[in-house]
């Protein structure tokens, strides 16, 4: 006859299982640490595209400063006399031309390159990433990183851009065969803009595909983010914990502060002039001061055991009792500890406080 174990199941290996959403601290702590669901592609095809337009866009400007560096060196030739003094002004005319040249250039791709950024993970500047790692020149950690399960998706991906971009600029190159045969025939400056046109047109190829896949891979790269800082259940508790208090511990606070509010409010029935009371239920002390209040105040109420232990404290220090359900239960509701009674009660606590203040000057 056949047995069978029971199935233990270890419940510590599912409360280990990183099933939460990541909750906004635990966003926050990774970005602080550089950790943002950004591509890399995105910047490069954006780079792209801007730095071939912005160099058509600029051209006819470029071609002229170089026309004008042209014209200088030649005519200036025979002023060069080999004097470190004429190298250092070449030179220094060379670099401010160049400068000139590229400036235009630059003043499109820096904000482009910075709204790449910007449009992925917002602004964020964080020293932490320049920090020295000393854990990227392992061997055995470096050896983990070349074979692990991103750098062969990261692999698989670049073969997948090459295949794709490289197709782009076959079947470009392809369709331009026709006249490219025929260039020789051509006048030269016709060829040079056929060149010049065909170029910027792989080159917009180029960039529209990769921004299409970097569109594909920032979504992957969120996805892949989203999954690696997700939490445990046990995770999410120590956070609210942290951060809201232990509920065991609030719970016990609470509990203290209702001690110490139920001493002070019993301290003070003593000082009442009157408790008014429904026999089984309410208990309401009231204390007035001509002089000093413009309104009799509930200085403490209480139901069920309260109530009995406002009348026993009462009945302890001599304060009259008067019972009136209605009015005990109006106050009861109406009323807060510390708080003057409102006007529509005037009325019926005046009819209360007379009647004590009878029986007292009638004890006296």
């Amino acid at each position: 006859m056949e047995t069978f174990l029971p199935l233990k199941i270890d419940l510590q290996l599912f409360s280990e299982e990183k099933t939460e959403t990541a909750t906004p601290r635990k966003r926050e702590e990774v970005r602080k640490k550089g950790q943002v669901a950004k591509s890399g592609e995105i910047g490069t095809a954006l780079l792209l595209l801007a730095g071939f337009y912005s160099i058509k866009a600029f051209s006819t400007y470029g071609m002229t400063r170089i026309g004008y560096i042209v014209t200088w060196f030649l005519e200036n030739a025979d002023q060069w006399d080999g004097r470190s003094e004429s190298v250092f002004n070449i030179f220094l005319f060379v670099i401010k031309e160049s400068i000139t040249i590229l400036l235009p250039i630059f003043g499109v791709l820096i904000p482009v390159a910075i709204i790449s950024q910007v449009i992925q993970v917002g602004f964020m500047f964080n020293m932490t990433i320049l920090q020295p790692n000393f854990n990227r020149i392992n061997p055995i950690e470096g050896f983990k990183r070349i074979f692990s399960k991103r750098a062969m998706a990261e692999f698989a991906k670049s073969v997948f851009k090459i295949v794709i971009i490289g197709g782009t600029v076959y079947y470009h190159v392809k369709a331009q065969i026709p006249w490219l045969s025929r260039l020789s025939q051509m006048e030269l400056a016709h060829s040079v803009e056929l060149i010049k046109n065909s170029i910027y047109e792989i080159a917009l190829y180029i960039g529209t595909t990769l921004l299409i896949l970097s569109l594909f891979d920032y979504l992957f790269q969120r996805w892949e983010f989203e999954k690696n800082i997700r939490m445990t259940r046990q995770e999410v508790l120590e956070e609210f914990k942290q951060t809201e208090g232990d509920p065991q511990v609030r719970s016990r606070i609470r509990q203290k502060q209702r001690e110490m509010a139920a001493r002070r409010m019993m301290a003070a029935v003593p000082t009442a002039d009157v408790i008014i009371t429904n026999p089984t239920h309410y208990a309401i002390a009231l204390l007035y001061q001509a002089d000093t209040m413009s309104a009799p105040e509930v200085v403490a109420k209480g139901v069920g055991h309260i109530a009995l232990r406002i009348k026993d404290i009462a009945n302890e220090h001599l304060i009259p009792t008067v019972e009136n359900p209605p009015l005990a239960k109006a106050l009861y509701k109406s009323v807060e500890i510390g708080q003057q009674i409102p006007a529509d009660l005037y009325p019926a606590v005046a009819e209360v406080l007379a009647f004590v203040y009878r029986l007292k000057r009638r004890s006296q």
